[in-house]
């Protein structure tokens, strides 16, 4: 018999799922975890994800228990069939996310801890089973937990990327996440003279550099409380150089050093970047890693499980 029961997600679960997530989340990204209200929050509804979230017909969230401790979790979606949801997104069944605890390395305490993996594994099915009852159409599956940044299974998840393979997903593209010190990017004085322009953008405040380019930078990543940083934080949401006669290095190195230039005026100390695989964004994974900013993971995405 198994040491571990499936079941649905209870209230007094919260503060062990919690936990169980950010060790996902500080793995990944440094300095970073989310509250116990944003955890809540997105198992009732995703208000971030407001273009496909009211695409959602159903909803539920499972936990695996061993030994009184939540050892795994997974949050599971059923988009609508009908013609208001997105093509890409109908009768769909999502693992939006899923997390455990990884096998305990070898050591005084691994016979303390019991091995996980097989309660992850029964969380999965189960999953694959409410899907069946749902039946959807076809089956995809993520890592978008309920905090910024995150799009896909990133490289410090390795036992998150194994089971979902074992089970028969495969994902379809890669992009990679980017951190860099604010103080370590260039500054305006260091780019050429354009005019700047602030105005409001869809993913935070846009700089646009006259007719050149723009820039847009969300500076209140932490202002809903939903998570709690050691260190301010922001993120690029868009960088389009606009004219295709213009110096592509020169013109988004000038968007950046102002997007720097504001992130200092917010106090933001940290500042996020993203980027597509090679080769359709080579030169600006090539451009941002130049200007400062490390690549912080890559993430794999959008992955499917074929019939």
């Amino acid at each position: 018999m198994p040491d571990f029961t499936v079941r649905s997600f209870r209230r007094d679960d919260r503060d062990q799922l919690t936990g169980l997530v950010n060790a996902h989340v500080a793995a990944t990204v440094p300095g970073l975890s989310v509250s116990v209200n944003a955890v809540l929050s997105q198992l009732a509804r995703d208000t971030g994800e407001f273009v496909v979230d009211p695409w959602v017909v159903e909803r539920s969230t499972l936990v695996a228990e061993q030994r009184g401790r939540v050892v795994a979790a997974a949050h599971v979606l059923r988009y609508g069939s009908d013609d208001t949801v997105g093509p890409a997104y109908r009768n769909v069944g999502e693992v939006c996310w899923l997390v455990y605890w990884p096998v305990a390395p070898d050591g005084p305490a691994a016979r303390f801890i019991p091995d996980c993996v097989p309660a992850a594994e029964a969380l999965l099915t189960a999953c694959l089973a409410q899907f069946a009852r749902w039946r959807v159409g076809s089956l995809t599956a993520g890592g978008d937990l309920p905090a910024p940044t995150f799009c896909g299974v990133p490289d410090q998840w390795p036992h998150i990327a194994d089971l979902y393979e074992r089970a028969g997903f495969r994902h379809t593209r890669t992009e990679f996440l980017l951190l860099a010190d604010v103080v370590d990017l260039p500054t305006p004085d260091e780019a050429p003279g354009m005019t700047v322009r602030r105005s409001v953008g869809i993913n935070g405040t846009r700089l646009t550099l006259d007719r050149a380019g723009y820039i847009e930078i969300d500076t209140n990543l932490h202002g809903t409380g939903r998570f709690t940083p050691h260190a301010a934080w922001a993120d690029i949401g868009n960088l389009h150089v606009t004219d295709p006669a213009l110096d592509y290095e020169t013109t988004a190195t000038a968007l950046v050093a102002h997007a720097a230039d504001w992130s200092r005026l917010a106090r933001v100390d940290r500042l996020l970047a993203y980027s597509g695989p090679e080769p359709d964004d080579a030169a600006e994974l090539r451009l941002l890693t130049a200007l400062g900013f490390r690549v912080l993971t890559r993430y794999r995405c959008g992955w499917v499980r074929r019939p």
